[in-house]
């Protein structure tokens, strides 16, 4: 798995797993549970991962509907 796109703004990663789904690409969100340690103020980014067979596609869909990928 690659890492897609990371962010501590979880209506992006809601939009962005709405884009994929949409294409039929499988994705899966890390770090979902990290904000027990952050005390649920949102600091600690969440991670969306993509198949390494899926990446250059899936970062065609961010970039065309604008998500910054900090890359």
């Amino acid at each position: 798995m690659k890492e897609l796109l990371r962010t501590t703004d979880p209506t992006v990663i809601a939009f962005a797993k709405v884009l994929l789904d949409g294409e039929g690409i499988d994705c899966f969100e890390f770090d979902v549970n990290m904000s027990v340690l952050d005390g649920s103020i949102g600091i600690l980014p969440r991670r969306l991962m993509v198949a390494d067979r899926d990446h250059f596609i899936a970062a065609a869909i961010m970039r065309d509907n604008e998500i910054d990928l900090g890359q």
